[in-house]
């Protein structure tokens, strides 16, 4: 499972891991929901990421910085730069593939 993280907590992981993962998510959002457990799956299969989460009502400075347009949507840094905004959580294998591309 995916762990909660603060923007300090988000700013180490990128800092400390050259493959990081955030997936933004409001509670109330149904897709969210299905495309959180979508990316937990995922996660599980390619483990070299560091994976965080976060609620994006209280991340607005975030929501600003990286220009969210909507949720969900996964953020992919390598090593430092962010590499990748996903809005659409087609498919597991979809995810999977992502993720393992940016790890080439």
């Amino acid at each position: 499972m995916i762990t909660e993280w603060t923007a300090q907590q988000m700013n180490e992981a990128i800092d400390a891991h050259s493959h990081t993962a955030l997936y933004l998510y409001t509670p109330m959002c149904g897709t969210c929901q299905l495309a959180g457990r979508m990316l937990d799956i995922a996660a599980g299969i390619v483990p070299d990421y560091a994976y965080g989460k976060a609620n994006l009502n209280y991340m607005e400075s975030l929501a600003k910085k990286y220009q969210i347009e909507s949720v969900p949507c996964l953020l992919i840094w390598k090593n430092g730069d962010l590499a990748q905004k996903i809005y659409a959580f087609e498919s597991v294998p979809t995810i999977y593939e992502t993720l393992k591309n940016h790890l080439l």
